[in-house]
């Protein structure tokens, strides 16, 4: 190969001669005849490199002929590929493995428990010894027995379980409210590591599925808290829970399926619950796993596992990790969970009811109610601003208000006692009011 490679030089300088001794070109032809001929030799020389050098690279086989065409382009792409694909794989399971085994420690089992009857069985003679009954059937008849239940004392027992986490190292645990919805049961927190504390209810949310509660004792493992607002829908994401009351701190890995779901919660005390903005994640969340993590890649908790959909396959829901922190605002500051208070009832302004009433805008909050429900309640802050029924609120505080951004969502970002703006839709023209949230009794 190298005498022809060298034949092939020496052909090449003869034909450059040739051309310049027929031809006598200017500099400028010169140059451009130059660059052309040291293009055509490199790209000869590199076929041939390759042709030499290609079994090496598994480009093919022999060493006497250019062999870059032996072994197909996309072979070799896809070999690249998939040598990629298996280092993207294994390089996310060491992620997730590392969030679980930072995470884990602080996911708590919550066991309640409380006194339950003991009921034993006995059995009673309904005729005993009635002489009517001997009379007809004799002495020799056995009596009847009929059993009958009675209680004899109680006994402590466990009568539900569920999961939580520690949000700080002196205690604090974040669950769902109906974890522990029993006022009259006790709760007993297991640690990952085998401890058992007893833990006290600190407050309940009114409106949502949290709960606060609190184990005595410090330096305790604890989670990071992330930011929900920041969440995008295919996102990687790890549950952790106590699955069927019975495995503790089972792990399952989805993605996030869905934003801003509502879905009604049924088997809760009080009857059935209305949940909004959830999180869906295809993440397994099995009963028991209610009050555990939904944690991203970065080991930051963005929601608090809740609720699954019947008769599906892996859609779960979970609460905005964001709400749980004005929870805990809550709690630190006031001892208890506070909200703030608007005062009117309402509906969404959507498509089909501007169409049905002939609405003079398409979006915002109609106030309406009821005999029974008033749409603006007595001496609330809106009745103290002049809202009335028929009223259409546009915007809380320059946030437009919309089927994505409803009007209850928007008022339980700011506190009681914050002054909002509300620009108000009435009689044709739009303008503005102010009001001061006030504490919802």
């Amino acid at each position: 190969m190298d005498k022809w490679f060298g034949g092939l030089c020496h052909g090449v300088s003869f034909v450059s001669i040739k051309f310049m001794d027929e031809n006598q070109p200017t500099t400028k032809q010169l140059i451009v005849f130059t660059v052309v001929l040291s293009f055509i030799v490199s790209i000869i020389g590199t076929v041939l490199a390759l042709g030499v050098f290609g079994p090496l690279l598994g480009l093919g086989e022999g060493g006497g002929a250019p062999l870059i065409f032996n072994k197909p382009i996309e072979k070799i792409i896809e070999t690249i590929t998939q040598k990629e694909t298996s280092e993207r794989v294994l390089k996310q399971d060491e992620v997730v493995v590392k969030v679980v085994e930072e995470t884990s420690p602080a996911v708590v089992s919550i066991v309640a428990s409380k006194d339950v009857p003991v009921v034993e069985q006995f059995f009673i003679d309904p005729f005993g010894n009635d002489p009517l009954f001997k009379q007809f059937f004799g002495e020799d008849i056995p009596g009847l027995r009929i059993p009958q239940f009675r209680q004899k004392g109680t006994q402590k027992q466990d009568v539900s379980s569920g999961t939580g986490f520690i949000v700080s190292q002196e205690g604090l645990l974040l669950t769902n409210k109906h974890v522990v919805s029993d006022v009259e049961a006790e709760y007993t927190v297991l640690m990952n590591d085998g401890r058992k504390k007893t833990a006290k209810v600190l407050a309940r949310d009114p409106l949502q599925d949290l709960a606060v509660l609190k184990i005595e004792g410090s330096d305790y493992p604890s989670v990071k808290l992330g930011d929900s607002d920041q969440i995008k829908i295919g996102q990687t994401v790890i549950a952790i829970g106590n699955a069927l009351g019975e495995f503790r701190n089972t792990v399952s890995v989805g993605v996030v399926s869905g934003l801003q779901r509502s879905v009604v919660a049924s088997g809760v005390e009080g009857g059935p619950e209305i949940l909004q903005e959830l999180i869906q994640t295809d993440a397994a969340i099995n009963p028991g796993n209610s009050g555990g993590p939904l944690i991203n890649i970065r080991g930051e908790v963005i929601g608090i596992n809740t609720a699954v959909a019947r008769g599906a396959e892996n859609i779960g829901f979970a609460i905005l990790i964001n709400k749980a922190k004005s929870d805990l605002e809550n709690v630190k500051k006031h001892g208890r969970i506070i909200y703030p208070y608007l005062g009117v009832r309402y509906v969404t302004v959507t498509k089909e009811l501007v169409e049905k009433e002939k609405l003079g805008r398409d979006y915002g909050a109609l106030i309406r109610g009821s005999a029974e429900d008033p749409a603006v309640v007595s001496g609330s802050p809106a009745d103290k601003a002049g809202l009335r029924v028929g009223d259409i609120i546009l915007e809380f505080n320059k946030e437009r208000i919309d089927q994505n951004r409803t009007l209850g969502s928007l008022v339980q970002k700011f506190q009681v006692g914050d002054e909002v703006t509300l620009k108000i839709f009435r009689d044709g023209k739009e303008t503005e009011v102010q009001v001061k949230l006030e504490e919802r009794k």
